[in-house]
């Protein structure tokens, strides 16, 4: 009897062991995957540093459909605590010329003038440059490729050491520099035409301002770590807004 006492007891305190090992053994957790938040959300409201070209990059849209959407014109200023659509509206009412939008008090009747092409000759510029080439943003080893069906695998990886050069894979103009965006860490976003956009995540250093004028393989950063947790490059490469595989685009190794 005190034979299958003592069995008992053990079968118990082995079955509490395992369940507190269960509770508190930790998660694996692959930090290299760089999850974007989802937003079910039809309005941001503008931060400090933000541009209409980085909000279109976080939730994979145009600028000029942001635009468009909000009534913004080039060169598409905007301002912190600016509430913008990030949706297209579901219903458009229109009334001899007017619209009625929706105001942070309520819904208000405003006289909005009819959309009309407009653009400012930087911007005219660029939409009608062609890309005759791309290079490589950074030397190093090819450590993730794209995957349009996973999230955070919306370009490559590229590993490297830190303070290296990163350099602008085609010529144009840098239209976001800085932290702002959630989990890229330090940031530059170069628009190249109408089309194509790309951009160089997590560096150490950020060497261009917004607006500056940038040419291919002119260095924009240094590789570093910010927003990740090993020194590397983030590199998209977005067309009309959308991600694309950059290694369609870039030349094969050992060749330009």
């Amino acid at each position: 009897m005190s034979v299958i006492k003592n069995g008992l007891l053990c079968l118990l305190f082995t079955t509490v062991l395992l369940a507190c090992a269960s509770k508190y053994s930790s998660p694996v957790i692959n930090r290299d995957i760089e999850k974007r938040p989802v937003s079910h959300s039809q309005f941001h409201v503008v931060k400090p540093g933000e541009t209409l070209y980085s909000i279109a990059w976080q939730y994979g849209l145009d600028h000029s459909e942001i635009a468009s959407w909000n009534h913004i014109r080039s060169p598409y200023r905007i301002l912190p605590k600016q509430k913008l659509r990030v949706k297209p509206p579901s219903k458009k009412k229109s009334y001899g010329g007017k619209q009625i939008v929706l105001s942070d008090s309520g819904k208000k009747e405003k006289t909005v003038a009819r959309s009309r092409k407009s653009s400012s000759s930087t911007d005219q510029l660029l939409n009608t440059k062609k890309i005759k080439s791309w290079d490589w943003p950074a030397k190093g080893r090819l450590i993730r490729s794209f995957s349009a069906g996973t999230s955070g695998k919306k370009g490559i990886a590229i590993a490297g050491k830190r303070g290296q050069k990163i350099r602008a894979a085609a010529p144009g103009r840098v239209v976001y520099s800085g932290g702002g965006l959630l989990r890229y860490g330090k940031l530059v976003i170069v628009k190249h035409n109408k089309s194509f956009l790309s951009a160089y995540a997590h560096n150490e250093k950020l060497l261009v301002k917004e607006g500056e004028w940038v040419k291919i393989n002119q260095p924009i950063s240094t590789m570093g770590s910010s927003g990740t947790n090993r020194t590397m490059l983030h590199f998209e490469i977005r067309r009309n807004g959308k991600p694309v595989n950059p290694l369609r685009f870039l030349p094969k190794p050992g060749k330009k």
